[in-house]
């Protein structure tokens, strides 16, 4: 099998390394990440913006070949489909550095790279673990994600729509309850601009839930130290709305 990992916390991040550890066994790895941090970014894509540049590095990973891209994780994902020497069979993104639950995966550039990989008719998965330290723990990830994804190759869809997102609570192995699958919660971020002392901004924010939302919609399970898996679609079209306005017009 042929995988290509890249990320959105940029191709240093320790995530990354422990998510192509993980993959070893099941065939050959390639690291495609951009350069520096790329949370928010979706699916975004340079598009002429600016020149993008690909640089090979040492991989920390005996056996794996270690690129980055001064681009999104998208324009990684594009980059190294197009210039594969063995065409991916899979691409996984992670192992990012904080939860990817509820609405935060429509900003997720981790799963805007699983989005993308689906676009060109290969299986996506994200991975995220429910914290944003640096030097986090990813024992639960390690103990977990294999038999996971084993599920997941023998059981992709022959339409290959489907992406999917999988996000661990910040617990010890030990202490994880299992894996729930289950579908994306519905929120919102509020107070979310925090001022600096010189007068900018950074953001921030607290969650709110909708009042519709599910008691076990993905963001409250990982919560309560459930690993969830939540399967995303790459055509967002609502049929209920679309028969519905068809008898309206």
């Amino acid at each position: 099998m042929n995988i290509l990992i890249t990320n959105d916390d940029g191709y240093k991040a320790q995530g990354i390394k422990v998510l192509a550890e993980i993959m070893k066994p099941f065939g050959k790895v390639t690291v495609v990440a951009p350069e520096e941090h790329q949370s928010g970014m979706a699916m975004a894509v340079s598009l002429g913006k600016q020149d993008i540049a690909y640089s090979d590095v040492e991989s920390p990973v005996d056996g794996v070949k270690w690129g980055y891209l001064n681009s999104s994780p998208a324009t990684c994902v594009k980059f190294a489909l197009n210039f594969a020497e063995d065409y991916p069979d899979v691409v996984l993104s992670g192992i990012n550095h904080g939860s990817n639950a509820a609405v935060a995966s429509c900003y997720s550039g981790t799963l805007g790279a699983a989005e993308e990989a689906v676009v060109n008719r290969i299986p996506g998965i994200g991975v995220s673990l429910d914290t944003l330290a640096h030097e986090a723990d990813f024992g639960c990830v390690e103990a977990y994600f294999p038999e996971i994804f084993r599920k997941l190759v023998a059981s992709f869809p022959s339409g290959r729509n489907v992406f999917y997102n999988i996000n661990f609570p910040n617990l010890p192995a030990s202490e994880i309850k299992g894996v729930k699958l289950t579908s994306m919660g519905l929120c919102r971020w509020v107070k979310e601009f925090c001022p600096n002392p010189d007068g900018t901004y950074h953001m921030r924010g607290d969650i709110e839930d909708w009042p519709t939302n599910r008691a076990d919609a993905d963001h409250h399970l990982l919560k309560q130290g459930w690993i969830t898996i939540t399967p995303h679609v790459l055509d967002t079209t609502d049929y209920v709305e679309l028969d519905r306005l068809k008898t309206v017009f």
